[in-house]
């Protein structure tokens, strides 16, 4: 357990940690991505409540720190594709840990 106390390198991970899925959509794009490739349509659809704009920032920001790859098709017009990287896929333990702490929070503020 973390103990907050004095190292530096462990402030910098976490400010880096942080900055790379920082905000509420980029956890909910990877998690829809993690059960595979996506088009745009799909993402916004599933990713209930992001607007266009915000998901198309989010995926340059994920795709910037390789959690995600855009992969365009030579079609007409053209396809492009989402997928959740392998350094993507390496956020799945943080991915289900927040998931079970925000069951465990519901429960703790709400009561259900």
């Amino acid at each position: 357990m973390l103990t907050g106390e004095g190292c530096p390198k462990t402030m910098l991970s976490i400010k880096d940690a942080l900055d790379a899925v920082e905000g509420k959509w980029k956890l909910l794009i990877l998690f829809t991505l993690s059960s595979g490739p996506k088009r745009f349509r799909q993402l916004a659809k599933e990713v209930s409540g992001i607007t266009d704009k915000t998901l198309s920032k989010e995926l340059k920001s994920l795709e910037g720190n390789r959690l995600v790859r855009r992969e365009v098709f030579d079609t007409f017009p053209p396809t492009v594709e989402y997928s959740i990287t392998p350094h993507g896929m390496s956020l799945g333990k943080v991915i289900e840990e927040l998931h079970y702490w925000g069951l465990s929070h519901r429960k703790e503020i709400i009561g259900k």
